[in-house]
């Protein structure tokens, strides 16, 4: 095949009545529980996403005619890879093969299936029952996931920042994944291990398991896009986090960040931001300070910090903030939590709040106050009374560190 009778090809799979442009694909490889079959994991080497390599998505759903067929849903494809999958793939790529050998920086999709031809040879391609341990997948519509492979394409393409923050369906993820027991990269069953438990123990090859839960860690799946984004604890972040584009900064202890959260630059983070939370540029989360996520305790109303914020050690941030806003230590600011502001301070926030509404009790919740920059929190140390006031402290972080 020439390189005309290619761009011929992806032109007439593109003209087909039934062509539907993909908001993502890849080819992931699974690791199946040894007692259930089940996907307890799916690891994608390259996403795919939004426009991108339309060309190499028509020769891998080409292919996929010869794969064996996972799973399909109104908006998702899973086809197991086989032989003749790879076969096909090789003989739609082959204008491009010799150049993808020679240059390891191009045609990342055509590195992927040399890799598993690769595969192929080593006897790799299938596990002991005859089940694909790698597979072609394709998300059509930003819908609730039915595979466990759709549901770890969207928290990579969160991490990998191909989709915002709090802009994919996540809904029902946790009842797709399985609960396991993670030893380094490798996940086991829980029910596998208790089977074998004795077996395994007699014989020195019980796994170290690092923890328990649904999900991988970040760094299991990705490396950061960036060389000064430092992680100091692994079990501090988890897949599904962003870590924006640059100069990120996580310290052990008592930080950590969720899935579907992260931050739009460089942070300091000694706290603990929560699921959906977004943090701007510039900003510092002290520690043990912790923000109110959406997973529970009924709060539905993602919160979002602004830049250049600083949050104090153990404080509580349960509304949004704007810019340049000073949360003290200690100080819980929660939706309903009563600050009095003097009227001199309040003209002061309004001067660069044009939505914010003077009070002539100086009472305000915190709801009011939410999203507004330039305000400063505290608690009067004499009285105890919760104060807000116009913040005059330029937030900024220590340039070495980040």
């Amino acid at each position: 095949m020439s390189v005309e009778a290619f761009k011929a090809f992806v032109s007439e799979f593109q003209a087909r009545k039934d062509y539907r442009a993909p908001l993502g694909f890849g080819i992931c490889r699974v690791d199946l529980g040894k007692s259930s079959g089940k996907v307890l994991q799916a690891t994608y080497p390259l996403l795919n996403w939004q426009g991108e390599n339309l060309g190499s998505f028509a020769v891998l759903s080409e292919a996929a005619k010869e794969g064996k067929q996972i799973s399909e849903g109104a908006f998702e494809q899973v086809i197991g890879i086989t032989p003749e999958f790879i076969q096909n793939a090789l003989a739609l790529f082959e204008p491009f093969i010799a150049e993808t050998i020679a240059d390891a920086s191009k045609h990342k999709n055509i590195q992927v299936i040399l890799e598993l031809q690769k595969a192929l040879y080593e006897g790799r391609l299938m596990d002991a029952q005859g089940e694909p341990l790698y597979r072609f997948v394709a998300l059509y519509e930003d819908a609730k996931c039915e595979s466990v492979e759709t549901g770890y394409m969207k928290l990579l393409a969160l991490s990998l920042g191909k989709a915002p923050l709090r802009s994919l369906l996540l809904d029902g993820i946790f009842g797709l994944l399985q609960n396991v027991a993670w030893s380094g990269n490798k996940p086991y069953e829980l029910a596998w291990l208790r089977e074998n438990e004795i077996r395994l123990k007699m014989r020195g090859e019980y796994p170290t398991i690092d923890y328990v839960d649904k999900f991988p860690r970040y760094l299991m799946q990705v490396i950061p896009q960036y060389d000064n984004i430092r992680l100091l604890d692994t079990a501090k972040t988890r897949f599904g986090a962003y870590l924006g584009k640059g100069g990120y900064t996580q310290m052990p202890g008592a930080s950590y960040i969720n899935f579907n959260a992260g931050v739009e630059g460089a942070c300091m983070n000694e706290g603990r931001i929560s699921s959906s939370v977004v943090i701007g540029e510039g900003t510092d989360v002290g520690g043990g300070a912790s923000i109110l996520g959406v997973l529970s305790g009924g709060n539905n109303d993602p919160i979002t910090i602004g830049k250049n914020c600083l949050l104090g050690v153990n404080s509580s941030t349960g509304i949004s903030l704007g810019d340049g806003c000073i949360v003290d230590g200690g100080v819980a600011v929660l939706a309903g939590t009563i600050f009095k502001i003097s009227e001199a301070e309040a003209a002061k926030i309004a001067e660069i709040n044009p939505d914010f509404e003077v009070k002539a009790d100086g009472f305000y919740k915190g709801k009011e106050l939410s999203k507004k920059h330039g305000i400063h929190f505290r608690q009067d140390s004499k009285t105890g009374a919760m104060i807000a006031f116009r913040s005059n402290r330029k937030i900024e972080l220590n340039a070495a560190l980040h």
